[in-house]
Formats: C-alpha cells, sequence, structure tokens
C-alpha cells in the first residue's frame, strides 16, 4: 500500500465521522447542561474524580476508596459503596472491549467506531437525565449505573459487529482482517508452543509504561484531589465540570486527528530508521503532512486560547448557571484554554514521535517520562496551595511543554540530514499574527463593556464582536496560509471519493 493510498486512509479515518461526531457530542452536551441544573458540585466531584481502571486496580483501589480514603457524608452523596463498587465492575466490562477496539483502530473501521462511541454516550446521558430528573434520591447509583450501561452497550456494539463480519467469509473487510474467527482474540498458544510471543511482549511492556505513565501526566490532578484533600468535593466538582468543558474541543478534533495519523505514521516510516535510510517518498510526504498538522494544531490552539479568554465567563453561564460562572470557573476555563493550545502541538507531536521511535528510544523516553511524573505531582501539589484549582492546569501546562520539547528535539534529529523541515508549521505569518492580537484585544474590551451582568441584550452583542474578530482571523488565515489550505482541500476530497467507493 502506497504511502499517499495510506494518506488518504488516515485523511478519511479523522473526517469521515466528524460532523456524525459533533452533532451526537453537541446533544451529550444539551444534555449534561440540562443535567447539571440538578446536581450538587459534591455529587458530580465523587463521580468524575474517584474512578479506578482496571481489574486489579479495580479490586485493589476499591477497597481503599471504601476504607482508607475520606467517605463522603451519605446526607450529601448517598450510596457511595455502591457506587465505587459498581464503577469497578463497568471498568472490567470496558476491558473486555478493549482488543475490539484496538482492531478497529488498526484496520480504520470509521463508521463502527464513530457509531459505537458516540450512540452508548448519547443513551448513557439520556439514561442519567431521566434518573436525575425522577429517581434524584439514588445518589451515586444515578452515575454508576449508567457508567455500567455505557460500557455494556458500547462492548455489545463492538461484539456484536466483528462476530457477524467474521462470520461473512465473502466479505473484502473479513479477508482484510489479521484474525479468521472470535476465538483469535484470547489467549492461545504461539506457533512456538511458547503462551507469549516475548519479541512482541518486550515492545507491549515498553508501550504500556509509557502508558502509564502517561495516565499519571494526564490524571495526575485528580490521584493529588484524592488522596491529599486539595480541594473539597464541590471544588473538585467544579474543576471536573470545567476540565470537561475545556477539553471538548481536543476530544472532538485533536482526538480523532492524533489517533488517525499516529497510524499513517507508523504505517509510512519504518521505526528506529534513520530518514534517510527509508524510501525517500514515503519520508517526504510524512513531512508534509506533519508541517500542515503542526500549523493546523497551531492555528485550532490559538484560537481557542484568544477567544476563550474573553468568552470563558459567558460559556459557563450558559452551561451551568451561576454555580459555575461565579467563583472560580471563569478563571480555571481560562487557563484550560490556554492549555488546550498546547495540547494541539503534543498530539500532533507525539503521535509522529511515537511512530517513528524504535523500542530503545521509547524506553529511554519512558525513563524521561517517569523522572517528569514524579515532578508534576510535586509542583501540582505545590501550585495548587499556592493558587487553588488553577494549579493543576499551570502543572498540566509545565508537563506538557516539556512534552513539547522533547518531541520537537526527537522530529529535528530525525529530519537533521534531510532537505525537509516539518517544523516550519509553527510560524505563522506576521499577518495572521497580528489578527490574533487585534482579535484578543477587541474581545477583551468588549468583555468588559457587554458582559456578563448587562443582560441578554449586551451578551448578544459581546458574540457578535467574537463572530466578525472570528471571520477577519479566519479570512487573513484563508489568505495567507496557502500550503494548509490546500493541504485541508486535498484531504476532503480523498476522503469524499473514498466515501463513494466504499
Amino acid at each position: 500500500m502506497g504511502s499517499q493510498e495510506v494518506l488518504g486512509q488516515a485523511a478519511r479515518l479523522a473526517s469521515s465521522g466528524l460532523l456524525l461526531q459533533v452533532l451526537f457530542r453537541l446533544i451529550t452536551f444539551v444534555l449534561n447542561a440540562f443535567i447539571l441544573r440538578f446536581l450538587s458540585k459534591e455529587i458530580v466531584g465523587i463521580v468524575n474524580v474517584r474512578v479506578p481502571l482496571g481489574v486489579f486496580w479495580s479490586l485493589l483501589l476499591g477497597w481503599v476508596w471504601l476504607h482508607l480514603l475520606e467517605v463522603p457524608d451519605p446526607n450529601v452523596v448517598p450510596h457511595y459503596g455502591t457506587g465505587v463498587v459498581v464503577f469497578g465492575l463497568s471498568a472490567v466490562v470496558e476491558l473486555l472491549g478493549e482488543p475490539f477496539w484496538v482492531l478497529a483502530q488498526t484496520q480504520m473501521f470509521v463508521k463502527l467506531k464513530v457509531i459505537a462511541e458516540s450512540l452508548s454516550v448519547i443513551l448513557k446521558s439520556v439514561l442519567t437525565a431521566f434518573l436525575v430528573l425522577w429517581l434524584p434520591h439514588w445518589g451515586l447509583y444515578i452515575f454508576s449505573l449508567a457508567q455500567l450501561f455505557y460500557t455494556a452497550l458500547l462492548v455489545l456494539c463492538y461484539v456484536t459487529y466483528f462476530t457477524k463480519l467474521l462470520g461473512s467469509s465473502e466479505s473484502t473487510k473479513q479477508r482484510a482482517l489479521p484474525v479468521s474467527r472470535m476465538t483469535d482474540l484470547l489467549p492461545s498458544i504461539t506457533r512456538s508452543g511458547a503462551f507469549v510471543n516475548w519479541k512482541e511482549a518486550k515492545l507491549t511492556w515498553s508501550f504500556f509504561k509509557q502508558s502509564f505513565l502517561k495516565q499519571i501526566l494526564t490524571e495526575g490532578e485528580r490521584y493529588i484531589m484524592t488522596f491529599l484533600n486539595v480541594l473539597n468535593f464541590g471544588d473538585q466538582g467544579v474543576y471536573d465540570i470545567v476540565n470537561n468543558l475545556g477539553s471538548l474541543v481536543a476530544r472532538l478534533i485533536f482526538q480523532p486527528i492524533e489517533e488517525s495519523f499516529y497510524i499513517f505514521f507508523a504505517k509510512v516510516l519504518e521505526r528506529g530508521k534513520d530518514a534517510t535510510l527509508q524510501k525517500q517518498e514515503d519520508v517526504a510526504v510524512a513531512a508534509a503532512v506533519l508541517e500542515s498538522l503542526l500549523k493546523l494544531a497551531l492555528l485550532a490552539g490559538l484560537t481557542i486560547t484568544i477567544f476563550g479568554f474573553a468568552y470563558s465567563q459567558l460559556a459557563l453561564d450558559i452551561y451551568g448557571g451561576a454555580m459555575l460562572s461565579s467563583g472560580s470557573g471563569p478563571v480555571l476555563l481560562r487557563s484550560y484554554c490556554l492549555y488546550v493550545l498546547l495540547l494541539a502541538i503534543n498530539g500532533v507531536t507525539e503521535c509522529f514521535t511515537f511512530a517513528a521511535m524504535s523500542k530503545e528510544e521509547v524506553d529511554r523516553y519512558n525513563f524521561t517520562m517517569l523522572a517528569l511524573s514524579s515532578s508534576f505531582l510535586v509542583l501540582s501539589y505545590l501550585l495548587t496551595q499556592w493558587c487553588g484549582s488553577v494549579g493543576f492546569i499551570l502543572a498540566n501546562c509545565f508537563n506538557m511543554g516539556i512534552r513539547i520539547t522533547q518531541s520537537l528535539c526527537f522530529i529535528h534529529r530525525y529530519y537533521r540530514k534531510s532537505p525537509h523541515r516539518p517544523l516550519a508549521g509553527l510560524y505563522l505569518s506576521p499577518a495572521l499574527l497580528g489578527a490574533f492580537v487585534l482579535s484578543g484585544g477587541i474581545t477583551g474590551v468588549s468583555e468588559v463593556f457587554l458582559c456578563c451582568e448587562q443582560g441578554w441584550l449586551a451578551r448578544l452583542a459581546h458574540v457578535a464582536v467574537g463572530a466578525f474578530c472570528l471571520g477577519m482571523t479566519f479570512g487573513t488565515a484563508f489568505l495567507t496560509e496557502t500550503k494548509l489550505i490546500h493541504f485541508v482541500r486535498t484531504q476532503l476530497r480523498v476522503s469524499r471519493l473514498a466515501d463513494k467507493t466504499s
């Protein structure tokens, strides 16, 4: 399979289900905003901050959560013990579906992934809303049962699809799969008589360590909240709501791009091999794609950061009312907008880095991640003591900056002896940079005079000012970033052609 064909598949995976995914996320967003009107901050904090994953961790940490950590007041958060058990069970159920998710991802089964995950999320939100309205006294029962329902439905979608696909020997998709029957996904004896392929197991262990460390770096603040009690349950709830709201764009746009183009880079480039020793056509295509992705991530991140500062309070007021728009909520979301910029760039740089690294380089990177994880946890605690829940986001920005630096150094070394310079994607034209600065100034002044205590008419005027500035910025980008526009148009055209022929 040629690099251009792989690129077309990756673009299709990233874009084909995007509109459907946005629609599903929008429905979920509205349902969650509705649910928040009927919940206390304490229940939200308990549900979204305390949930361990994995069979072993579900058993071990479930006992810790029940017997060693602070148990909330049953009058405020009823049915805490049962909720912990059901959440642990749902984690085990979700693990059963992991092999099917990995298979769908590697084979680029776009519609399966989008429909299964989106349908499960929507039905979970609908069930949660129904239980909150009709049985509010159930407390944590509501969220734990909804989570169990979500994981069971998600696994059922994947199992049903692959059972039907593997049972159809005439299907071209079935012939392309690395497995021929469902039992191939279960543990078995290899051809050499061993129970484990040790070469693959070593590489898997490297990625497991990397994933474990990334989990600490990504969600380490939740463990700090839980074990060190730096925030009360109410503040934990506000932080988690803002965190989920701020990461909405990252989950909608950046995550599909990162997952899809990781597969592209992994298929086009030979892992651990110098760029000068590989097929130069593939190296050139990978460099051009990386440059365009970096530019896209930078523009999207800057847009969120610049406009997010002036519209955070309004967004929180619409989403959750005074519970979110007063107090620390707006400051948290503004800080998170800066974090999203770093998140966008890191997603692109790491998807290339992890696809091109050798096993030895992955192990060295894991050692760096270990040191970074320790410093991140310490920094999170210190910054939280100094400036409250905003400290978690500042610590995340620090850790993301270090990770970006690591990946940029790897990319620079990788292309050092070649004529390609993909890191040029991180440079903006002076005109576009000026448009961003001007938009930030205008919308900032607009927020001071029009939002958010002047009534709905003033709020609409504030939104209109933002729309004008956004249009001006996009227009400038369209005129100056012609290389990126050509890349996006090409991939959309390829994606549409692939949809018509499939």
